[in-house]
């Protein structure tokens, strides 16, 4: 039996899923992500474990700004410093050889990590010896929305050889067997740790582009109006490269814009793609203007990396796998999306739905860029 949609209903259908895509939400940020940062410096004689996470999640887990400015000064922190301590004790827990091990506790301390605002706690553990397993547990966020969007970044130092790892969702267990420094055993170490950091970074690339709504909604913007296959590659092409060169150029520390002024221009891109979705005739020499909006969202790619700090051992491949996690994930909608657009762009009225789409995304980008400013 075949099943036909009337023209009303393929509205209705591309419409409801027009909205699915760009729903969350006008009032959502851009990139909802709890960021905790992890650095343990491993030694015989002590270890020591530093844990950062970001100011904002201490607000929406106890409170503490009482003059609502959205930060945390001194005396705000100093309020809840127990609970805070308390909270990171029981959440941020690490092991010797499956036993936990008790730490001697500095903080919390107000600092600044990038331009984003950290709570720091400082903890001393006893040293581990060759032969030994270190293992961090990571509790913290186990339930409810913020679980989802919770990462932590972690960096481990070990007799000079330094590790970088991504916990996030249900994987929250890192452990490491502690060696002797041999060449043998070193080269085995290292090609495990690749592997499992390459892909940390593929899923995290990943997952920044599928909650970063705004570079989506900017990709959808830049599909729905009518194009050829050259058309669509051209842009794609220039969209792919110019937030590569960018998003390599701002973790490199090469090029360094201030968040305030990438965000709201990301926004703004969005605007200018709708109006021009709804007033400009032609596509032609669409990749241009796609390039130069490319080069912006780049900048807004490389926030994450370039809080991490990543050592210039480890730069390369994690940006690489980074990069590919995002392509990839934009290639998928890209190949979902183009099928129902060449079967819309058939009908009459397929333009004048196109207006009416471009109007909710000028909306949502113009909420974005006066949120952000």
């Amino acid at each position: 039996m075949k099943f036909y949609l009337n023209k009303p209903s393929y509205y209705l259908a591309v419409s409801i899923f027009l909205l699915f895509l760009v729903a969350p939400l006008s009032t959502a940020s851009a990139h909802p992500l709890s960021a905790g940062f992890t650095d343990i410096d491993i030694s015989e004689q002590q270890t020591q474990l530093t844990y950062s996470i970001d100011a904002l999640s201490v607000i929406e887990g106890f409170g503490g700004d009482t003059n609502n400015d959205g930060k945390l000064n001194e005396t705000e922190l100093k309020a809840i410093e127990h609970r805070v301590s308390e909270w990171v004790e029981d959440s941020v827990v690490l092991e010797k050889d499956g036993q936990e091990l008790s730490s001697e506790v500095t903080g919390p301390l107000l600092e600044n990590k990038g331009e984003n605002e950290m709570v720091t706690l400082k903890f001393q553990y006893p040293g581990f010896a060759p032969g030994q397993t270190i293992s961090l547990l990571d509790g913290m966020f186990t339930s409810g929305t913020t679980a989802s969007a919770y990462t932590n970044f972690l960096t481990s130092q070990n007799h000079g050889s330094v590790s970088e790892s991504v916990l996030r969702g249900k994987d929250r267990i890192w452990t490491m067997l502690i060696t002797e420094q041999q060449l043998d055993q070193g080269q085995q170490s290292h090609s495990t740790k690749a592997i499992s950091s390459w892909w940390s970074f593929f899923t995290l690339g990943m997952e920044h582009i599928l909650t970063g709504y705004d570079h989506l909604l900017f990709l959808l913007a830049l599909l729905i109006r009518q194009q050829t296959l050259k058309q669509y590659v051209a842009v794609i092409s220039a969209f792919t490269v110019a937030h590569t060169i960018t998003l390599t150029l701002a973790v490199l520390g090469i090029l360094n814009i201030p968040t305030y002024i990438v965000e709201p221009a990301i926004a703004l891109s969005i605007c200018y793609v709708a109006v021009e979705n709804i007033i400009r005739g032609k596509t032609s020499g669409r990749w241009v203007i796609t390039f130069l909006f490319g080069l912006v969202h780049g900048m807004g790619f490389a926030d994450l990396l370039k809080e991490m700090n990543i050592s210039w051992t480890h730069l390369a491949a994690s940006l690489i796998s980074f990069n590919i996690g995002i392509e990839v994930v934009q290639l998928a909608i890209v190949m979902l999306l183009l099928p129902i657009l060449t079967r819309l762009f058939r009908f009459s009225a397929y333009r004048k739905y196109v207006n009416y789409s471009s109007i909710v995304i000028f909306i949502l980008g113009a909420i974005w860029f006066l949120q952000r400013v």
